[in-house]
């Protein structure tokens, strides 16, 4: 990587960051304390307004992608950081579930992903890409077990209104960051009008690599929140308390990363990034097979986390090639777009995850969520089977 490659990668990871751990350190807690307020006893209503963060999230990706095609990257990160703040301090304030569900669906509406995803790319090279797209994705799984550690202390020193004040302070940061510390973006990108940006989206609709993608991020993500559904409770039948779960999520999670590192990267430099691909697929589906067998018989703390260590493997693998993968696929003009409509698979995943791990999880028990999580993966692995990583992927 270049200087500039290394600021740009650092900074916008940094931004993910933020983000990401402002929403993530909400999660762990989250049902237990919303039931708290008026109207909390509503488990139904409680779901809902925990995913309304994915379903205006699912909404605005791909018309905040074409924003930032047609008016720059940095304006609409900004402005979609500023309604993620106005969000969490409208969740802070909030005196009942319905104002806390509508705190929960503006943060949503900052829906940056994209933009963010789509600046990485434009700043890098395709050589580089998936190291820099690596990045991002091992701040957000970093978060996700930070947050893990971190929620129960917070809920009970500040509260589920404090921790919402925190990721509205996290929001401020990264809006800092944007501005003072990632570097200049490029031009070139942007359409000269609306009716280049409809060509764009159409295109991006019609290309059958980036149709695989798509499916694959939604996989990703819906089998990630649904397995969480039933993970904590095997971790506390093991004999592990709710508190120290980070016990097992941080290792497995930094060990995954070093293990990535090692073995997506050469892989990625002699040619085999579709191999890299497909084996990342496979481990996560192995995981979820061997969790649908394990559901009935407690498992041991060693063998969960041995199993949460593979899954991380797979999942920061396919974090880290994916976005890359679209980026590379999309032409220049379209970026945007094609990392929106990425992007939106990827919350609508997040809100199938949760909304129907947890009704398995109610009516079939542990078995129930990893048998849909095994069948989803390997429907992913056969679509994505017939791939082609893209030629400048192949060259070293």
């Amino acid at each position: 990587m270049t200087p500039a490659e290394r600021r740009a990668s650092a900074s916008l990871a940094l931004v993910f960051a933020l983000r990401m751990l402002g929403l993530f350190i909400v999660l762990p807690v989250f049902a237990l304390e919303a039931a708290r307020l008026p109207g909390g006893h509503d488990a139904a209503r409680v779901g809902l307004a925990m995913g309304l963060y994915g379903l205006t999230q699912a909404f605005l990706q791909i018309p905040l992608g074409l924003a930032s095609d047609r008016f720059g990257r940095k304006p609409v990160i900004v402005a979609g950081l500023l309604l993620f703040a106005l969000g969490s301090g409208i969740a802070a304030w909030a005196p009942d579930l319905t104002w806390l569900a509508i705190g929960r669906a503006v943060q949503g509406a900052g829906a940056i992903s994209a933009a963010v995803t789509a600046f990485l790319a434009d700043v890098t090279r395709d050589t580089v890409r998936t190291k820099a797209m690596a990045m991002v994705g091992a701040s957000i799984a970093l978060m996700f077990a930070l947050s893990l550690v971190l929620a129960p202390m917070l809920a009970a020193w500040v509260g589920l209104a404090g921790i919402f004040a925190i990721t509205g302070v996290l929001a401020l940061l990264a809006i800092a960051v944007v501005v003072w510390v990632a570097p200049p973006e490029p031009t070139e990108h942007r359409p000269s009008d609306m009716r280049q940006l409809q060509t764009s989206l159409t295109e991006v609709l019609r290309h059958r690599g980036l149709l695989r993608l798509n499916l694959g991020v939604f996989v990703l993500h819906a089998v990630q929140l649904a397995m969480w559904m039933a993970i904590p409770a095997m971790l506390v039948s093991a004999g592990l308390p709710k508190a120290d779960h980070g016990h097992v999520y941080l290792p497995a999670v930094a060990a995954s990363l070093v293990v990535m590192g090692g073995v997506l990267f050469p892989m990625e430099r002699r040619g085999h990034l579709r191999a890299a691909f497909l084996i990342a697929i496979a481990l996560i589906g192995t995981v979820q097979l061997a969790l649908w067998m394990l559901a009935d018989a407690q498992p041991g703390l060693w063998t969960l986390g041995a199993l949460l260590f593979v899954f991380f493997i797979g999942f920061n693998t396919l974090e880290a090639s994916q976005p890359s993968l679209v980026s590379r696929l999309a032409p220049a003009h379209a970026r945007g777009a094609a990392l929106g409509v990425y992007n939106t698979l990827q919350s609508v995943g997040f809100f199938a995850g949760g909304a129907v791990g947890g009704w398995l999880a109610r009516s079939h028990g542990a078995e129930g969520v990893f048998a849909a999580c095994t069948l989803a993966t390997l429907v992913w692995l056969v679509v994505a089977w017939p791939m082609q990583a893209p030629a400048s992927a192949q060259r070293r």
